[in-house]
This record gives C-alpha cells, structure tokens and sequence, in this order.
C-alpha cells in the first residue's frame, strides 16, 4: 500500500495545462436555425419559450450591453449547447480548473495518508470510501475537468479498499459504478465581435425579435453604431446599412400606427357597446379582432392580445351592467313607491334650504320665519321613522331622517339663540344647519341616481 501511495503522489504533481484564455469576457455564441450565430456577453438564459442574452453594441474600452431576446425556437439548440458546454470548460480550465484540481488531490494525498498511518482498519476504510464518494462527484460539478484522471484516481483507490476490505477479512467489494459525463468537444472560442459584426447581428436579432419595440430599439442602435464608425465601414456600405436601418424603423412606425388607429376604433366601439349594456355589439367587436389583424399583417401580436383583454373587459362589464338594469327595472316601481311616500316630508325640507342656509351663515332667519320653521318640521321626524322603505334604500332613508332632525335642532337652536342673544348657541345652530344641507343634499342625489338606469363606471 506505501507504494501505492507514492505513486499517487507523482500522480498528482503531473498536472496537464491547458491554453492561457484570449479574451478577458466570457463570450457564447448562439446559433440560430437559419445557420448564422450571434455572439453572447456572459451567460445566456432560457426563460420559457424565450432566450435572454447580452449583446456587445459598440464601446471601445468597455463594451456597451444590449440586453435582447429572441424566441427558444430560433435556436440550434444541439449546436449552441455543445459550444457552452465547451466555453464553460475551456474558461473553468484557464481560470479555477487547476487550482481546484490541486485542492482534491491534496485532500485525496491527506485522506490516503491518514489512512497509511491509523492503525483503525475499520476507520480507515470509511474514511477511503468517503474520498471515493467525493472524487466520483467531482467531474460532473466541475464541467467534466480532467474526468480521465479522476477516473485513475478512483481506480487507485479502489484497490486501496479492496487492500482493505482483504485486511479486515471481507470477501465482496462492491464497486459503485460513476456516471461521468460525456467528454467535450473543444471549440474555438467565440471572440469579441468588429462593429461590422456587432452591426450585423443587431439586423439579425431585430430580424427574429418578437416586440416592435425591441426590433426599433435594435434598429437604432445600428444607427448610432454607424454615426461611431467613421471610416472603419466604408462609405458606401455605411449609407447602404443607414438606409436599411431607416427604412425598417419606418416600416415599423407605420405599422404601429395602423394598430394603434385600430385599437383606438374597436375600443371606442366596444366602450360604446357596454355603456349601452348591448353584449351582441361588443361581441360583435371582439369577432372583428382577427379578422382586422389579418388584414393588417398579423405584425403586432403583443399589441392584439392587449385589445382582445381590453374588449374582453368591456363585455364583462357590458354583462354586469346588463344585469344592474335588469335588476333596476324590477325594482323601479318600489323606488318609485318610496319616492311617493316621503315627497312631502323632502319638498318641506328643500323648502326650508334658504332658511337653513342663513342658520349657517348666522344671519337669520327672523324669529317669525323661525315659529313657522319650528310648526313645520315639528313631529316630521317621526313620521318618516314609521315608514319601512326597500332594504337598499335604508341607509337613504337613515339620512333623509338624520337630515330631518338636524333640521329641527338647527331651527330650534336658532330660536333659543335669537331669545337668548347667545353666540355660542347661535354657532351650534349653525352647525346643524349644516349637517341638514349635507345629508339633505347626499338623499336627493341619491334618489335621482335610483330613479334612473345605472351606468357603465
């Protein structure tokens, strides 16, 4: 076993290297069904049925970022996956591979050697095992870095066991087969792309891209990528690549305004149908969708599906209207029955407003007006209490009776202030007369509302 340990440690020193890295970014390089490729800043991302990356547009010292996406199905996926799968290995070997590399062979070189000089057999055979657990995890938590030589090493120590196991007087050893993953293909690395390349793959991702104003957004960093070339593009391909970029974003504006003039006319249709509680007519909108897409292209997905949930909206709300009217056309002839019963006892009141608003004021009325007042209102309070209105109209009614008393008190008030020549009575006259005008205000607004249709809000 001693021999077996020093052969080890050689094994260790002979590490491999591997090519110093060229770039100091991590570039990807995403290839698309269409056999063309764009280059990626750092990691790329999937996100459901969409790729999120960073493309370098323009910057000299720094590169500028431009975050972008484009849909999963655009992508090679069997070619860009084997390429990450290379970039990631390559760029894990120049930077940590080795390093980390060293760090498990040393604890492997501690492991062994601790099992060299402990004289529990039983221990050491653990402690074995659980090196070789550890060694047979690591190249698939490491991109597969050095995989071979983990796979010796694991070799190495299972004849370490198997000494072992024989020391201790077992017969079986079962060796725990390891999953290595597949070997990697190396790849050239994906370098930092001209601006002509930068330019190209801006029209190639704008080409793909799913949101008009991603496309635009694309479009016009091309533009500015060519105000900044100066003579790195030759003159002719730059007006040539400036009229594209011009003539794309136009394209664009165009179609945008021709969606935004439909969603504007079926909109206002479909507002119209629901503020008349008419569903066929917003249904009848909501058909016109498609169709009018079609029309135009089917350019502007995003922008249907915001007016198909818009109209959908309006025929819930055309739906729910529909219903209050109906509601309100049964119960009509109760609101109607309690408009009746308490119109005396309202018409007295807004009768009394002028008073009232001179209680408030403190400027009146006359002690005469004020006895008429006080025969008036007195026992009016009353009377509306002994009337049972509908269930929805109660709080109306508490306020119609609240409005009454306030009345009474304020008038009363008055009258006590006016014998008196009492300021501070007078003021809490006043207060009430306000409180009668504002609850008398609230009731008559609230009875004209239910006296007719409800509407769209």
């Amino acid at each position: 076993m001693i021999t077996r340990l020093g052969l080890f440690a050689l094994f260790c020193l002979a590490a491999p290297g591997i090519a110093a890295a060229t770039s100091d970014a991590m570039l990807f390089r995403l290839f698309l069904i269409d056999g063309t490729s764009v280059v990626s800043y750092g990691e790329f991302a999937r996100v459901d049925d969409r790729v999120v990356f960073s493309m370098v547009i323009g910057g000299e010292v720094e590169p500028r970022l431009h975050a972008a996406t484009l849909p999963a199905s655009a992508i090679d996926w069997a070619r860009t996956d084997r390429h990450a799968a290379s970039t990631r290995y390559q760029w894990y070997a120049q930077t940590r591979g080795e390093d980390d590399f060293l760090r498990l062979s040393n604890g492997v070189a501690g492991v062994l050697n601790d099992v060299l000089l402990t004289t529990d057999r039983t221990r050491a055979r653990e402690v074995a095992q659980q090196a070789r657990a550890t060694l047979a995890e690591w190249p698939r938590e490491h991109y597969g870095y050095r995989q071979q030589d983990v796979r010796e090493i694991l070799s190495f120590l299972d004849e370490v066991i198997s000494d072992l196991r024989a020391s201790a007087g077992m017969t079986s050893f079962d060796v725990a087969l390891v999953a290595m993953t597949p070997d990697i293909v190396l790849e050239p690395l994906a370098t930092m792309p001209s601006l002509r390349d930068q330019i190209d793959q801006a029209f190639r991702v704008a080409s793909f891209a799913e949101r008009s104003s991603e496309r635009v957004a694309l479009l016009q960093t091309v533009l500015r990528l060519l105000d900044e070339a100066g003579a790195v593009i030759p003159p002719a391909d730059a007006a040539a690549l400036r009229r594209l970029a011009d003539t794309r974003i136009q394209e664009e504006q165009v179609i945008d305004a021709r969606y935004g003039e439909l969603t504007r006319r079926l909109l206002a249709a479909a507002n119209r149908g629901a503020a008349r509680a008419r569903i066929g007519d917003v249904e009848r909108v909501l058909d016109r969708i498609p169709r009018e897409d079609t029309r135009l292209g089917r350019r502007r997905p995003e922008m249907v599906q915001a007016l198909r949930a818009s109209v959908l909206a309006q025929l819930d709300a055309a739906r729910r209207l529909r219903l209050l009217r109906d509601q309100w056309a049964i119960r009509l002839s109760l609101y109607r029955d309690y408009q009746r019963s308490v119109g005396a006892q309202l018409l007295q009141l807004v009768k009394s407003q002028p008073a009232l608003e001179a209680i408030r004021r403190l400027d009146g009325p006359t002690p005469d007006a004020l006895v008429t007042l006080q025969a008036r209102l007195r026992g009016g309070a009353e009377r509306l209490d002994r009337i049972r209105p509908p269930g929805d109209l109660r709080i109306t009614h508490d306020l119609l009776v609240g409005a009454w008393r306030f009345a009474e008190s304020a008038v009363n008030g008055r009258y006590q202030a006016a014998r008196a020549a009492s300021v501070t009575t007078a003021w809490e006259a006043s207060s009430a007369a306000a409180g009668a005008l504002l609850l008398l205000s609230r009731v008559q607004q609230e009875i004209r509302e239910l006296l007719e249709p409800p509407r769209l809000q």
